[in-house]
Order: structure tokens, then sequence, then C-alpha cells
């Protein structure tokens, strides 16, 4: 595992970690809200780096990259684009697929956004949502999570710790271990309220640009899930028809830890559909898994 610090937005230091096997199709992983690039370990750690190029990153104010004090670094779509795009930039990477997790998702719209999907070559939407801000976008979210926001915002150290502790819970239909447990909470609580409020305070719609996007969509997101409702993939895919939705039981918003076989699975599927450009016949492949 190799760790870099690449140069974002604005000059923001972002924290990336890259491992696998360098010559095959890169894999991008933005992972979500308040935690960091430890999520995909079980991805990082898999039999997937026999073959492919996997790079994770810790979104600006999150993990060990820098943490802006400005709330306006955290609102600017385009300086989202400008961290997605550096990394790409500075590491070389050819054509990736960008792989994101709850909130990643609209960090991956933003770099649509602002760079358009020439130099990516997949996308796989993990649980995640594309629009936020407006009654639209919040009535895709559970009771259950729209509940712990005041606490996220709390700069009290109690309310805050008991909120994002009960936010993990929800990323699982089964309880965690202890280790999954206590290292998701670590990432959570070391970024800062102003952070987490920002990250909540815009006001973002994408149907605009998914209505035109060309790249191959896979997007898993659990019926079970009880944080983002399944609703959400379901508007995701009725704005982008060529999109393949994988809506798996079970598991929860963290369906990639949760069953990180079937996963992993499954995206292999997505990169050797992108890489052989055989991206028409991943709603087969999928199916079949």
């Amino acid at each position: 595992m190799r760790t870099q610090k690449v140069i974002g937005g604005n000059g923001v230091g972002l924290n990336v970690v890259e491992t696998g096997n360098a010559g095959g199709q890169a894999i991008l992983f933005i992972h979500g809200f308040s935690q960091s690039h430890l999520v995909w370990k079980r991805q990082l750690d898999s039999d997937l780096a026999g073959d492919f190029r996997l790079v994770a990153m810790d979104i600006r104010g999150h993990g060990r990259s820098d943490k802006p004090h400005q709330i306006e670094a955290y609102t600017d779509s385009k300086l989202w684009a400008d961290d997605i795009n550096a990394v790409i930039g500075q590491l070389k990477l050819d054509r990736p697929i960008l792989c994101g997790w709850s909130y990643g998702p609209l960090n991956i719209c933003d770099y649509i956004r602002h760079y358009g999907e020439s130099q990516i070559g997949g996308l796989h939407f993990v649980g995640g949502i594309t629009k936020i801000g407006t009654e639209e976008a919040t009535a895709f979210l559970t009771p259950d999570i729209l509940g712990l926001v005041p606490g996220f915002f709390s700069t009290e150290t109690a309310a805050t710790v008991d909120s994002l502790r009960s936010l993990i819970r929800l990323f699982f239909v089964d309880a965690p271990s202890d280790e999954d447990a206590y290292q998701l909470l670590g990432a959570s609580v070391s970024v800062e309220p102003l952070v987490r409020q920002a990250l909540f305070s815009r006001t973002v719609d994408n149907d605009d640009i998914l209505a035109d996007l060309k790249a191959p969509l896979l997007i898993s997101h659990s019926i079970d899930d009880r944080i983002v409702l399944p609703t959400a993939a379901e508007q995701i895919r009725s704005v982008v028809p060529h999109a393949v939705l994988h809506q798996p039981s079970g598991v929860g918003h963290g369906l990639f830890m949760e069953d990180a076989a079937g996963f992993n699975t499954r995206l292999r599927k997505l990169a050797n559909a992108v890489s052989t450009g055989e991206a028409r016949h991943l709603s087969a492949a999928i199916a079949s898994n």
C-alpha cells in the first residue's frame, strides 16, 4: 500500500492510498460523509488487487487530508471537482472507474459537471445520493438519519459522539465487529462539525448532468438500507436509462463492508466490462451474480 499527497482545489492536500496492479483497470474509491478511505479496506486488501489498480482518497476535511476551516471550502462544487480531477491527473489514472459511496456520488457528479466524462471509464454509485438540500432530496433519507442530523453539528463532544455512533450502527443490518465500529467511529469524530454542517448545507440536483450521461453506470443499493431509501437509486435509474441497478437484501448502507465478497464480484464485472469495452453486457453479467 502506497500513500501519497495530491494537491487538490485551492491547494488543499489530499491523502491518497494506492495498491494493486499498476497496469490494470484503475478504480478510484470515494468514501462518504464523515468517513475515510479506510472504509474500503475489504476492497483494497482483496483479490481485486491482483488485477486492478486500486486507489482510494480521503476527501477534503476527512481522514488525513487537509481540513480547511472555511465553510466555503466545502460548499463550492468546483472545488470538489478539482479534487477528483487532481487525483486522476497527478496519479495519471487511465479512464478510471469512479466508485462513490453515500455522499460520494455527489462529489462524482461535481466532477462530471465541471470536467465532463471523457477522462473516466465508468461509474459505481453505492448507496448513494445525487441531490441534497431540497424537499425531494430529503424525502430520500430515512427518519433514522434525519433524527441524527442535529447531533452531527453539535460542538458538544458527548452529543456528537452519540450521534456518530448511532450513524455507524445504521450502516449495517447486523451489528459490526468491535474493530469495525471503533475504526469507523475514529474516522467520524476526526471530522470537524463545521465540515459536517457544510456538507449538509449544499443545495444540489444533478438530474441535468445524469440525463446526458454516456459512461457505464452500476448502482448498488440495498433494499434494507437504513440511511438512504432504495427509491433514491430507482430515481437515478429513471434518469439514466442505461444504468444497471442491483438491489441486494440482507445488507445495509455499508453493503461493501457487510457483503464484501458479493460486492467485489460485481465491481470486478464492472471493471472487466469497462476495460474490454463490453459494458453493454454489464446488465446480464450482474444478473448472473
